[in-house]
């Protein structure tokens, strides 16, 4: 056996070994429980940074551990490569966006095999290959004769600087999630899928979600945002009827004006003979529009001119456009109640527009006018000056006035969601094709089955922004399928969550070019283990609940959820925030494992922190786990060049030195459980300890037998976390006859755990003064005997009287002499 830990070399034998052997290859085998371990797919950006390392090397961990467990395991890796990094970065080097792509494929597909990550290497997928995204069109075609795909000209954000849609979930504070760029409102033809149909579903399947963080889910909640009210129909002079949703009908009787969104056809209606609201409709055109941002923002409005009719008084309202509602969501128009809510306080106090408190609380004695001197109360309570509803609760009066508006036609009952359909226009190149055509004479027509996929030309070098694609002659003009006249393609692009959103099933049946899924996918999905960053809690993760029930729907797949336990890991820092390259913090994990080995990198990341938790880069702490792997190495070497031990059984001293290590083996096995990874590292260490305590003895025959029986412990405890050093010292050692991969996982000797002595700290008065030896099944008396007789504990009493005396059963005894 070498005399140096040689991590190169090692690594490559073992990756070597794998390969040849096809080790990670899986098929379907019903004898066995199966596995599916996922970590989210990369965008192939051209170099790994050290978030997807830590990622990539938990879900390993996981997919070792549990192969190691008997289980079927199967960790696929693909590619979710389109996008507008891409476009940019292609601009920026003048080649097409395909060859920087595939350019970066390969270079990060080599990374990830130096870190020796268990993957099926076949079921490789990339979402800019014709042969994947096919699929996606395919059942776009289906989803669009259902009505589940449609088209309309609608508000939408735009970003005016990537030229494109950006779904409501990829505004962030207002601006573009990709570049920063304050997004425009603007109203163009757009697709959709309806989402909102799977509204009460995506809420509903939550529950049934126990392997998922609340936080998550809590997320998901609020996004779907559910929410119980009442549709009121207000009727406007010069105009129609206005419909508003609230969620408080009992606060009718305060309402004190209305207002619309600025793209509202009442607010277009009302600029054409006020200059003043056109002006202000231009204004809105650039503001910013994620809801999180206007709730914080100053409100600011315009009276359009028009006078609303209160539906249960009669009583005049002025109705204002207003850069806080939201046309896309409800009815783009709301009842402002300014004494009831914030948002309405702050717009009256503005505008001078009176405030007409109608709920006070159940207890509240003072004047009505106090309540809301200074800012709206919001809360439930007891109704006042409210006509014939005065003295209702609040819930007695939604149901009051919702019947009352019911019986005039003026309004109804509803359910309101915060969550719109989801928009998958893009208007980019770098994308998946929309199979849709556009004849004059037929209309919108979906590409025929036969003709899929509409594939993508890759050759385009993108010169400026927005589509290619209306530039392509080659790829615009088309015959239609219906009519055979002449028609054009549509040159908008998929979305790529439409990619990411069911990768994982394709992942199932990789190989077959004639069905989206197959058989395989009903035997592998839903996926075990997911892992990724709490960032995609609302983009992707709801994106690919949603798709996984249009798959259910079709027939492809029989499970509700694709994804059974999520884990969220946390983030690398580098001096307390996240690595970045505009911060210059960034640790390139190449150079890493060039200087240590991958089985470093990989340690490191799993005892630094618990994988929830964010981690803090220490180049100290790589220089410890390489310690660790290069003493572990010396254990192994040290036990190799002793004689082979005669049988027998352990002696006295190696009895207690096994429930040792029996009682860290059942800590780590626990841990393992539980994802604790940073302590199972702990608990290897102290096998570690205890291993070089063997080695120190004199040798024996039960001292080197019981060392074997250690690091065959040990090396099959880290050979998820370091799989290459426990390759090639499971051979060294003789372990076997099969490498490590295929070894049972441990088991602990329960037996070995009831020690027939203990050993129990002393303490006098909380100090500890000595220890004792006692019989594993001696009684409370004989411990305190033994432990008064004790010659250094009888020297610390001193002669003064016992005053009390504490046992902690296995671990001390204190005695209390005051």
């Amino acid at each position: 056996m070498d005399e140096r830990y040689s991590p190169i070399d090692v690594e490559r034998e073992a990756q070597a070994f794998w390969a040849q052997a096809r080790s990670f290859e899986v098929t379907e085998d019903p004898s066995r429980p199966k596995f599916y371990c996922l970590s989210m797919f990369p965008y192939p950006s051209g170099r790994l940074h050290m978030g997807h390392v830590r990622n990539y090397t938990l879900g390993d961990v996981i997919s070792r551990w549990r192969r190691m467990q008997g289980m079927n395991v199967l960790q696929p890796m693909g590619w979710d490569a389109f996008g507008l990094p891409a476009e940019g970065a292609a601009e920026r080097h003048g080649v097409p966006p395909a060859q920087w792509t595939y350019d970066n494929i390969a270079a990060m597909r080599d990374q990830l095999k130096r870190l020796g990550l268990a993957y099926d290497w076949r079921r490789e997928i990339a979402t800019c290959r014709p042969e994947y995204y096919r699929w996606e069109q395919w059942l776009f075609t289906r989803l669009y004769r259902k009505g589940l795909a449609y088209r309309a000209t609608a508000p939408v954000n735009w970003c005016p600087k990537d030229r494109t849609v950006l779904a409501n979930e990829q505004v962030v504070e207002g601006r573009c999630w990709r570049c920063d760029t304050p997004v425009e409102r603007r109203e163009i033809p757009q697709w959709f899928l309806r989402i909102t149909a799977y509204a009460d579903e995506l809420l509903a399947g939550l529950e049934a979600l126990p392997g998922w963080p609340e936080r998550v889910a809590t997320m998901q909640r609020n996004w779907i945002g559910r929410s119980e009210g009442a549709e009121i129909r207000f009727p406007v002079e010069g105009f129609g009827t206005l419909t508003v949703f609230t969620t408080r009908p009992d606060t009718l009787m305060g309402v004190t004006y209305l207002a619309v969104a600025a793209e509202h056809p009442l607010a277009v209606a009302a600029s054409a003979g006020r200059p003043e609201v056109a002006r202000f409709r231009d204004e809105c055109r650039v503001a910013q529009t994620a809801e999180a941002v206007l709730e914080t923002m100053e409100k600011r409005g315009v009276d359009t001119g028009l006078r609303a009719a209160h539906p249960l008084t009669g009583r005049s309202l002025p109705v204002y456009a207003a850069n806080f509602v939201l046309m896309g969501y409800g009815e783009g128009a709301v009842m402002a109640v300014p004494a009831h809510d914030e948002r309405d306080f702050a717009f009256a106090q503005r505008y001078r527009l009176p405030v007409v408190p109608v709920v006070v609380p159940e207890d509240y004695e003072g004047r009505v006018e106090d309540l809301v001197r200074d800012g709206a109360y919001t809360g439930p309570g007891r109704l006042v000056d409210s006509g014939p509803f005065t003295g209702l609760s609040s819930q007695e009066a939604r149901e009051r006035i919702v019947a009352a508006l019911a019986d005039i036609g003026a309004g109804a009952g509803r359910v309101q969601l915060r969550l719109r359909d989801w928009g998958v226009s893009r208007q980019r190149y770098w994308g998946a094709p929309i199979p849709m055509i556009h004849c004059a004479a037929c209309g919108v027509v979906p590409v025929p089955d036969e003709d899929l996929p509409v594939v993508l030309p890759e050759d385009v070098v993108i010169t400026a922004g927005g589509s290619a694609l209306a530039a392509r002659p080659d790829f615009l003009n088309v015959s239609c399928p219906g009519c055979g006249g002449p028609a054009r393609r549509e040159t908008d692009t998929f979305d790529t969550f439409m990619e990411s959103s069911w990768y994982y099933a394709r992942y199932c049946s990789h190989d077959n070019d004639r069905q989206m899924l197959d058989a395989r996918a009903r035997h592998w999905l839903p996926v075990d283990q997911y892992i990724g960053g709490i960032e995609h809690a609302i983009l992707h993760l709801l994106y690919a609940r949603f798709f996984n029930k249009l798959l259910r729907d079709e027939g492809l797949v029989g499970n509700d959820e694709p994804f059974t336990r999520l884990l969220t890991q946390g983030m690398v820092l580098k001096d307390g925030t996240k690595m970045s390259k505009s911060k210059g913090n960034t640790v390139d994990p190449q150079a890493l494992i060039d200087q240590y080995g991958a089985d470093t990198a990989r340690l490191f990341i799993m005892f630094a922190a618990p994988p929830e938790q964010s981690l803090e880069w220490s180049d100290d702490a790589v220089a410890g786990a390489h310690r660790f792997l290069k003493r572990l190495w010396g254990l192994a070497r040290a036990a190799a060049s002793r004689p082979a031990p005669a049988d027998g059984a352990y002696d006295e001293a190696h009895r207690a030195l096994r429930a040792d290590m029996q009682g860290l083996l059942d800590q780590a096995l626990r841990d393992y459980e539980r994802y604790h990874f940073n302590t199972v590292v702990a608990a290897c260490m102290g096998l570690a300890n205890t291993l070089q305590k063997l080695l120190d003895e004199t040798v024996s025959d039960s001292g080197t037998r019981l060392l074997r029986e250690g690091l065959s412990l040990l090396l099959r405890l880290l050979a998820p976390i370091v799989p290459h050093i426990a390759h090639r010292l499971w051979q060294e050692l003789g372990f076997g006859p099969q490498a490590i991969i295929d070894a049972p996982w441990p088991v602990v000797d329960a037996a070995a755990l009831k020690r027939a002595t203990l050993r129990l700290v002393v303490q006098v008065n909380g100090k500890r003064r000595s220890e004792i030896t006692v019989d594993a099944d001696c009684d409370r008396a004989a411990i305190e005997a033994r432990a008064l007789e004790d010659e250094a504990v009888a020297r610390h009493i001193d002669g003064r009287p016992v005053a009390k005396i504490v046992v902690v059963p296995g671990r001390l005894v204190n005695i209390v002499a005051p």
